[in-house]
């Protein structure tokens, strides 16, 4: 049981936060485990709620807990490590770490490319595209909101059916041939509509990806918008000296 030393320098906050931290890394406290209320941890600790809550905060922030409304706060899952070598879908990532990929269509439609659509697919504006809005999980588990512009002519026959699976896969059964893609990543925050859909806190961290997806004639296949979880997602890039 953690002693509290309200005479050191470091803040209380820290101290439960650093007890925590070391109960999650020696696997006392596994992925999964319900964490007592902020009244419990108050009682037990003789400290206030707010310190409960700024201790719990940081460790929600670096990915140690994740908090659910409704629910209460949990011990998170271990981070799914995506690597940047290769090109892959979602579906196929997840597959290959054993686990079950699944995407809800939120919503699907046929627009006119608008200027900054256009510009990214290289195709002239107004030009038909897919606009396809989908929530990624793994195991049932939300990891990343994704927005994708397919331009119609490329692929004049998916149906919403069809984009509740690998588009990738789906693409190459029907003869496109998919050869590189380009990413670029940004941190940021979530917003309020973006927490409730990821089940994380409003301004928690979210990793935000472009992605531009190229075929092998050099034309563009896709480009798409990926918010993932901070907490849930990390990235390891492989390089070669030049």
């Amino acid at each position: 049981m953690l002693e509290i030393d309200k005479q050191s320098p470091l803040p209380i906050y820290y101290q439960i936060e650093a007890y925590l931290k070391q109960q999650i890394d020696d696997g006392l406290l596994k992925p999964g485990d319900t964490l007592p209320s902020e009244r419990e941890f108050s009682e037990q600790f003789h400290v206030s709620r707010m310190t409960i809550r700024q201790a719990i905060m940081n460790l929600v922030n670096a990915g140690y807990l994740s908090r659910q409304k409704g629910r209460g706060t949990f011990v998170a899952s271990q981070k799914i490590a995506m690597t940047l070598s290769g090109l892959t879908s979602f579906s196929e990532e997840i597959k290959h770490r054993g686990m079950r990929p699944l995407s809800r269509l939120l919503s699907y439609e046929v627009i006119p490319a608008t200027d900054r659509i256009a510009q990214q697919l290289s195709i002239p504006n107004q030009t038909p595209v897919y606009e396809m809005k989908r929530l990624r999980l793994a195991d049932d588990n939300p990891l990343a909101l994704e927005t994708a512009y397919i331009p119609v002519h490329l692929l004049p026959d998916l149906t919403q059916d069809d984009a509740t699976g690998s588009i990738y896969a789906y693409a190459e059964q029907h003869g496109l041939r998919l050869k590189n893609a380009t990413q670029t990543l940004e941190a940021r925050s979530a917003g309020p509509e973006e927490a409730k859909l990821l089940t994380i806190s409003p301004n928690a961290p979210v990793l935000l990806i472009d992605q531009r997806t190229y075929l092998d004639d050099g034309s563009m296949f896709e480009y798409s918008r990926s918010l993932f979880r901070g907490d849930s997602y990390s990235l390891t890039v492989a390089m070669d000296r030049i």
